[in-house]
C-alpha cells in the first residue's frame, strides 16, 4: 500500500475527506468508539456532497468544532495492489468545541505530540508528512 498526493483529481473521484486539525497549539485526535487507537478527523463523502461540504460536517461531528477555519491542502490516492482510492486533505484551526458529541466518535483528545497508536498507521501519518512538506504544520 502507497499514498500519493497531488494538488488536484478529479472531483468524481474524491470519496473521503481527511482533516488535519490543531486547537490552541495541540493536535486533535479521535477515538471511535469500537476502537483503542487514534486517528486524525474524516470521513465518507455521501452521493451528491460537495467534498468541501464533507470536510465541515466531518469537522464538526467527529470533533464538537464550532468556531473554525478550514482549507484544502491537496488530493491523495491510498494504492492497495491495482485499487486507488481518492480523498481530499484538509487543514483546520478550531478555536471553539460543542460540549457534546453526536457521532461514533467516543472522545476528543488535544495532544501536544502525535500519538503512537493510529487506527490508519500507513495511511494518515503520510498525510501529515505532506501536509507538513507543503508547509501547512
Amino acid at each position: 500500500m502507497t499514498v500519493k498526493c497531488c494538488d488536484q483529481a478529479e472531483d468524481r473521484l474524491l470519496r473521503f475527506a481527511v482533516i488535519i486539525a490543531r486547537s490552541g497549539g495541540k493536535w486533535v485526535f479521535c477515538k471511535h468508539r469500537e476502537r483503542d487507537t487514534l486517528e486524525i478527523p474524516g470521513g465518507r463523502r455521501e452521493p451528491g456532497e460537495d467534498i468541501g461540504w464533507t470536510a465541515v460536517q466531518e469537522l464538526r461531528e467527529e470533533t464538537g468544532a464550532k468556531n473554525f477555519s478550514i482549507r484544502s491542502i491537496c488530493a491523495y490516492a491510498v494504492v492497495r495492489e491495482r485499487e486507488e482510492s481518492f480523498g481530499m486533505l484538509y487543514y483546520a484551526d478550531i478555536r471553539s468545541f460543542s460540549p457534546e458529541l453526536h457521532s461514533e466518535i467516543e472522545q476528543v483528545f488535544l495532544l501536544e505530540t502525535l500519538p503512537e497508536d493510529w487506527t490508519y498507521p500507513d495511511i494518515q501519518p503520510a498525510l501529515l508528512r505532506e501536509a507538513a512538506r507543503r508547509g501547512v504544520l
